[in-house]
């Protein structure tokens, strides 16, 4: 299984990179796990709408396999869920899933159209370093669940 993680910018602080380089440490034992970092469009005025479509451009080439598109209005699973969908989708033969974290202006209509599922962790507002920690700490949490670890309680 290939898991790829599609996000815009780069992560800056040391503890942010050092978590997730953990989790794709112990991912190595489950899949062959990716992180693709894509350059921040910068905004000029105040066309969001053009630095989403310019980021999305960016994003669309890169998706591969089963996408799982991140955001505010997608369907919330619990961990297990999460366990259950990734094993499901590995059971019916899909190699490669990838995730997609926009920037911080969110993501394009085009990209969100694109998904096979999308997917919110919640109401709150995380900062995009951060959610990619929790987003490869839970994709490891799936894995260890379907491997029925005691990792997850």
């Amino acid at each position: 299984m290939n898991i790829n993680i599609v996000c815009i910018g780069k992560i800056k602080e040391s503890f942010y990179r050092d978590a997730i380089c953990e989790y794709a440490k112990r991912l190595t034992r489950f899949c062959k796990f990716n992180i693709i970092e894509l350059q921040e469009s910068r905004l000029e005025g105040n066309d969001i709408n053009k630095v989403q479509i310019n980021e999305g451009r960016s994003i669309i080439p890169k998706l591969k396999g089963y996408i799982i598109v991140l955001d505010l209005g997608g369907n919330m699973l619990s961990s297990t869920e999460l366990a259950n969908k990734i094993d499901s989708l590995q059971s019916g033969g899909v190699s490669e899933i990838t995730f997609v974290i926009g920037g911080s202006y969110g993501l394009s209509e085009e990209v969100k159209c694109k998904a096979d599922l999308t997917l919110c962790f919640g109401k709150m507002t995380y900062p995009h370093q951060l959610m990619r920690v929790i987003l490869t700490e839970q994709i490891y949490r799936a894995f260890m669940i379907n491997s029925n670890s005691e990792y997850h309680k």
